[in-house]
């Protein structure tokens, strides 16, 4: 099935998010929860990188990559449209190879449901 993903867009959507549920490993932090006014037809989802990272170009590079990562999961599982992710990246998803984080975030999203 084919989803659109959609970023989150206000302020207080993140911080309703911040002071839901949390999964967290050793690459990134996922929060998630139910929003108010969400489309259930798309699936909302956002990705942060700390500027203590890098340099725009690593932020970039790191969002690139769970974007990928999860355009892939969404083929593989399905997940719960009614829930809003934020994934807040650590430094340790820099060095490490994209299988095993996308293993990682399989595993989280499985726990999920």
């Amino acid at each position: 099935m084919k989803s659109k993903i959609v970023a989150l867009s206000k302020n207080q959507d993140f911080k309703n998010l911040l002071k839901e549920r949390k999964i967290s490993n050793k690459y990134l932090t996922m929060y998630f929860g139910k929003l108010l006014d969400k489309n259930n037809k798309k699936l909302n989802i956002s990705f942060v990188v700390k500027k203590k990272i890098g340099n725009a170009v690593i932020r970039n590079k790191i969002k690139r990559r769970l974007r990928n990562i999860i355009n892939e999961v969404v083929k593989k599982i399905s997940l719960n449209f009614n829930y809003s992710y934020l994934v807040i990246a650590k430094i340790t998803v820099l060095n490490n190879k994209y299988t095993i984080i996308k293993e990682t975030l399989l595993t989280d999203f499985k726990r999920i449901k």
